[in-house]
């Protein structure tokens, strides 16, 4: 629900005169969604709607869809031509400095990026600077509300409780015909997620041996997707529940196909789950010393321990995602490897810790949910830490 006056608040706080939302064929998700747009049809035509940081917010809306911003507050222009559209656009920012956009310097941050160069250029033409929405959009579209935060709860306990699912399927198969394979594995995982109110955009990546030291391994189509005995197995599943605004529930875990885990794994296993847990204290330090953390100090607290340990060059992606409705969300990523993430970490909202080792032979990948609470408390989400490779025909 669009909330005015915390939206104005939160632009004070920042030192924002004004954020301007824009949309042409729901190009910018976002603005739809801070704008309670998530339902409503897609408009054909251009809007902007411009909210000060104090005073009356302003709509820009084309002649043929003077309605589309019809149940937000505020003055309405309207435009035909393209210079009523321009000098609209020089009315509703007139006397603002600095103005917040989806927008990220040197699209260093594409998850926010989504107003388009010329559009940037028009405001920046009238002399006015233009700044990222990035910590705005993770207070009006990355936090959860108490819906959400019900459903992600929710929804972990059956990502949780996927894995026991799983390991069993993958056991009493090897003990009654030797073998299985990567995509019943999927298919019985997918089972459990219907038969529990789970959906998810994608099905999850179940890879045996050198198909788990690919990060983003599509199941069943490596060289070998047999699981037998002795096989190393790394299972990657997200899931909500099927209902509308629900948010993701994030987990990977890894087993072995025997009794006991050679050392190998083990060793490997460890450093990644020490990484993870860096991360973790790193989060939990800052919001008990109540300092600001931004995206990018996690990242490198996770990274530090696995480049330590001589796999640097083997941790190939950003050790976190934010987490919303969809999988990779709209909040602050904890990366400073693919983007230097700036934005701050906030009350209400969730990310993935996810670092990872990927070898010729096999890859190994703890991950975890982390969700930070309206009272700043730090959760660690998904059930128990993995704390070594679980032995599956144990």
């Amino acid at each position: 629900m669009f909330d005015l006056p915390a939206i104005q608040q939160a632009l004070q706080q920042f030192g924002f005169d004004g954020w301007l939302l824009y949309d042409f064929r729901s190009s910018n998700v976002l603005a739809r969604r801070v704008l309670g747009m998530g339902e409503m049809p897609v408009m054909s035509r251009r809007f902007f709607y411009c909210v000060p940081a104090r005073g009356e917010p302003m709509r820009l809306v084309h002649r043929i869809e003077t309605g589309s911003l019809d149940h937000l507050p505020g003055s309405k222009t309207v435009y035909l031509k393209w210079q009523e559209l321009e000098a609209g656009f020089a009315q509703m920012l007139g006397g603002m400095k600095r103005v917040a956009m989806e927008y990220s310097p040197r699209n260093g941050n594409p998850y926010v990026s989504r107003a388009d160069a010329g559009t940037v250029e028009l405001v920046k033409s009238l002399g006015i600077e233009v700044a990222s929405s990035g910590d705005l959009i993770q207070l009006f579209e990355a936090a959860w509300d108490d819906d959400q935060i019900r459903s992600h709860f929710a929804a972990e306990k059956v990502t949780d409780s996927a894995y026991s699912v799983a390991w069993k399927f993958i056991a009493d198969e090897i003990r009654s015909r030797g073998e299985t394979d990567e995509v019943a594995v999927r298919d019985v995982i997918m089972d459990h997620f219907a038969k529990h109110g789970v959906t998810t955009y994608h099905p999850p990546i179940v890879g045996v041996g050198p198909n788990s030291g690919d990060p983003h391994y599509e199941t069943g189509t490596g060289a070998n997707t047999t699981i037998r005995r002795d096989d190393f197995v790394l299972i990657d599943l997200w899931g909500k529940l099927d209902q509308p605004r629900a948010v993701y529930s994030d987990l990977t875990r890894t087993g072995f196909v025997g009794q006991i885990v050679p050392d190998q794994f083990t060793k490997v296993f460890k450093v990644v789950a020490a990484a993870r847990d860096a991360a973790i204290a790193c989060v939990r330090s800052a919001f008990a010393e109540k300092r600001p953390l931004q995206g990018w100090e996690v990242d490198d607290a996770c990274r530090a321990v696995i480049v330590a340990a001589g796999y640097g060059d083997r941790f190939v992606h950003r050790t976190g995602h934010s987490i919303g409705q969809e999988v990779h969300g709209n909040g602050a990523n904890m990366d400073n490897l693919e983007t230097h993430e700036e934005r701050l970490i906030l009350p209400r909202t969730c990310f993935s810790v996810e670092p990872g080792i990927y070898l010729p032979e096999f890859g190994v990948r703890s991950e975890i949910n982390v969700f930070v609470d309206p009272q700043s408390q730090v959760h660690v989400t998904g059930g128990a830490l993995q704390t070594e490779v679980v032995a599956i025909l144990a």
